[in-house]
């Protein structure tokens, strides 16, 4: 018999992962065309999902997160004030699993 670690146990935490991990937090909280400058940094990062989705989840007001800038983000949450989890509609969308007819289109 061999026992195996509960998956909930397990750090799945995706801010450890993400591509600006060992960057100055700072860099992301910045104004007008250094944000365009920073967003670059979440081109390829491998959360950019998840941490986009927690910015618009808690309603973060301030810095660049998952490649969009506080006035991307909310534009977005008032587009679609019926979204309750962004980390689903997010995965569909990037998956290219939605609805047909339903708006594939999230901006």
């Amino acid at each position: 018999m061999t026992i195996q670690a509960d998956a909930r146990h397990q750090d799945q935490s995706w801010t450890t992962r993400g591509a600006c991990v060992t960057m100055d937090p700072d860099c992301f909280f910045v104004q007008g065309a250094e944000q365009h400058a920073v967003k670059t940094t979440c081109l390829g990062c491998p959360v950019k999902t998840e941490c986009l989705a927690d910015a618009l989840d808690n309603r973060i007001d301030f810095g660049v997160w998952g490649g969009m800038t506080e006035r991307e983000r909310r534009r977005l949450l008032r587009r679609h004030p019926e979204v309750g989890d962004w980390a689903a509609v997010l995965e569909n969308y990037r998956r290219g699993q939605e609805e047909p007819g339903r708006g594939a289109e999230i901006a």
